[in-house]
């Protein structure tokens, strides 16, 4: 059975889940005094000039950001932090076409994606060398967790932007991988009405239907609202199906200019396959699993507020809040081996699996803020207290059935009920102290966690109540010119949910970073670079030691260890040339392990090196193809092993892409706000295998989707 248990498509997820404002006015008072016609001294107007925006919200229509919100959870310019930061933001998602979040990060510096193939169930992304998809999924600044199996999934047209956040940042947010995160942040209320409406068709069979409103309500600034909505039904690659309807509503009340609260929800209902594993079956790549019979459907729900004060003596509060509810309910069968005679099936038979899990969770993060200056020294302190409790029920049954019953086969009887716990509280500060053209951040923070996971058939179980210290450091110096080079040390901690050999739970995986870089985003300039240099490790990864009954059991013994260097560059030329290029190198070593033959071997899927460039142009309007914006790219990675022993490698691979776009209203008033899109992934169908830890998948072939859009 445990044999059985490691080619379940489910198992993976199982052993997982262990800028600054430039010139501010550009005229002079002689300049901006003007007498009319009788005399009379007026005001012209005053044009307000910058580098970039002043908040997040104001920086999304660029491909050059200027600003981010997850590294120090203050609205800091990224030339200002002293840490590696990739933000996507909405213009790029645009400008690129991307449909998943997959598809909006892998053109960032760090990011890796494909590990385990086209596996539309998760976002598979791995930062530096190790995966994000269970600890380091963030959405407004709070965790979105992942106990089990069951995950919160986010569709792209609802976010504003996104934020990879890269090394050990645990200071901050309590348990994340150390790898950093990927903080998604959700379009939220704007004093400015905004309407769009866009349909979307593409392969296969994707339609799509999608709006978002919003604005003031009424006549009164202080209070607006956002609306988006959603409607997908189609299919991906491999006869995967992409159902998807959600509703996210959200509401902004501003009584004064210091005080401001949003209260934001969501429901989403998706659906989708369990098993998207695939294999060559001589003539064309198939499902293991019989789309007819496979399900994955995930229920979501939402809600949560934002609440800002700042009070008149330097000091602002904020909280942030939310619960979450999950419901997910799948299938699916096995075409391809003959585990169901194990069972008591025929020889001839298909094995059968169920899987259910309900999560529940609930999350505040309290702050307080103060600026105040001593001397030659500006300080912006930070200290804060959060929360978060979560709950898994899970249940799993196996079956058999016949081929030609496959369409009428019920789902197999759920016999295993699993329960896990999670309570965390976390006490931090941080100190952000600007000192001419310095630039120095530190932080603490001190988690007590309480965990519990129970057996609820055999009536067994274990909890483990623990603590957690964790800190980051950093140095930065801002040239007049922009350049800002910078040194930074963090660590991380990731609780666990696997079963120790006296069947408690296992201890957290730790991770710490150093790392030093160099930033380059003059003032005044669409222009930004980015390089770092880092080492990043690993340690107490979960590995499987055997099984004591019907437990699995695992040890605190593996070790990763990665140092790599990256560049990422982005540029607006005046000429409506844009361009996104982005390198990766890093080298993985396995440092500890239960097998000791591997130490010293290098990850599996683990590529040396990954790069990417985008180029987009926009032809400007006053020309005969004004409104036309055409872009394209190239992604290539090198080879990597296909497991921890280093036996055989994954093939090096480089993909296409393309964009096309048309704003209609460049040359007719009467259509202002229309546009059309197509865009195309891998354009020449490049469907590689991937193989990873002895299980090999096949990666997304072409896909080409077009939309029409309207805003007014």
């Amino acid at each position: 059975m445990a044999f059985l248990f490691s080619r379940h498509p489910f198992s993976r997820i199982l052993q997982l889940s262990t800028a600054v404002l430039g010139s501010v006015v550009v005229c002079t008072p002689s300049a901006a005094l003007a007498q009319d016609a009788s005399g009379a001294t007026t005001l012209d107007p005053i044009v307000i000039s910058g580098s970039g925006a002043q908040s997040i919200s104001e920086d999304n229509d660029t491909i050059v950001p200027t600003r981010a919100i997850s590294a120090l959870k203050t609205d800091t310019p990224l030339v200002e932090t002293p840490r590696s930061i990739s933000v996507v933001t909405r213009e790029e998602i645009e400008q690129r076409g991307a449909t998943d979040l997959i598809q909006a990060t892998r053109y960032s510096s760090g990011v890796n994606t494909g590990g385990f193939g086209f596996d539309p169930r998760f976002d598979q992304i791995y930062i530096r060398g190790i995966e994000t998809t269970t600890s380091g999924d963030f959405r407004d600044g709070l965790r979105q967790p992942v106990m089990t199996y069951g995950t919160f999934t986010t569709e792209i047209y609802t976010l504003d932007r996104v934020e990879v956040l890269k090394g050990p940042v645990s200071v901050m947010y309590g348990a994340a991988s150390a790898a950093g995160i990927v903080n998604k942040i959700s379009k939220m209320p704007l004093n400015e009405t905004h309407r769009e409406v866009e349909l979307q068709y593409g392969t296969v069979g994707r339609k799509q239907a999608a709006f978002d409103f919003g604005g003031p309500v009424g006549q009164r600034d202080e209070m607006y609202y956002r609306v988006v909505g959603l409607v997908r039904e189609g299919e991906t690659n491999y006869d995967n199906q992409d159902d998807r309807y959600l509703l996210q509503p959200s509401f902004t009340w501003e009584p004064t200019d210091n005080t401001k609260l949003t209260v934001y929800g969501l429901a989403q209902k998706s659906e989708g396959e369990s098993s998207a594993w695939t294999f060559d079956n001589g003539s064309e790549i198939t499902r293991v699993s019989d789309p007819d019979y496979d399900y994955q459907k995930v229920r979501q729900y939402q809600l949560g507020y934002q609440l800002e004060h700042e009070f008149d003596n330097g000091l602002t509060f904020r909280q942030n809040a939310r619960v979450s509810d999950l419901d997910l309910k799948s299938r699916y069968v096995d075409r391809t081996t003959l585990y169901a005679p194990v069972l008591g099936g025929p020889a001839d038979s298909w094995s059968t699996a169920a899987v259910t899990d309900d999560v529940r969770a609930f999350q505040i993060d309290n702050q307080l803020q103060a600026k105040f200056d001593t001397g030659a020294v500006a300080h912006t302190v930070l200290a804060g207290l959060d929360y978060t409790g979560v709950n898994s029920d899970f249940a799993d049954g196996y079956g058999y059935t016949l081929p030609s019953d496959i369409g009428s086969a019920p789902s197999p009887a759920l016999t295993g009920f699993t329960g896990n716990d999670l309570r965390q509280t976390g006490l931090y500060a941080q100190e952000q102290a600007e000192i001419g053209n310095w630039r120095f951040v530190g932080g603490l923070r001190y988690d007590w966690l309480h965990q519990e996971t129970t057996d609820k058939v055999a009536g067994t179980g274990a909890e483990k109540d623990d603590g957690a210290l964790s800190g980051q450091v950093g140095l930065l110096y801002l040239f007049d010119n922009g350049l800002a080079p910078y040194v930074s040390y963090g660590t991380s901690f990731v609780p666990s949910t696997e079963r120790s050999a006296g069947l408690g739970v296992l201890d957290p995986t730790d991770g710490r970073q150093v790392e030093a870089g160099i930033k380059y985003q003059p003032d005044g300039e669409n222009f930004s670079l980015s390089t770092a240099v880092y080492r990043l490790v690993e340690t107490g990864k979960p590995q499987y030691a055997g099984a004591s009954g019907p437990v699995y059991i695992y040890e605190n013994s593996g070790e990763n260890t990665f140092t790599g260097f990256e560049a990422e560059a982005r540029k607006t030329f005046d000429n409506g040339i844009s361009l996104i290029a982005a390198y990766t190198y890093t080298h993985g070593e396995i440092t500890g392990n239960l097998d000791g033959s591997i130490i010293g071997n290098t990850p599996t899927t683990t590529p040396r090196h990954v790069a990417s460039l985008w180029l987009n142009y926009t032809a400007p309007e006053e020309t005969a193809i004004g409104g036309l914006s055409i872009g394209g790219g190239v992604r290539a990675m090198s080879k990597s092993y296909t497991d921890d022993y280093n036996t055989a490698k994954n093939a090096g691979v480089a993909y296409l892409d393309a964009s096309l776009s048309y704003d209609f209203g460049a040359k007719s008033q009467d259509l202002k706000g229309l546009s059309l899109a197509v865009s195309a992934t891998n354009l020449a169908n490049r469907e590689e295998q991937v193989c990873n830890g002895g299980y090999c998948y096949f990666g997304q072939g072409r896909t080409v989707v077009g939309s029409l859009k309207y805003k007014w």
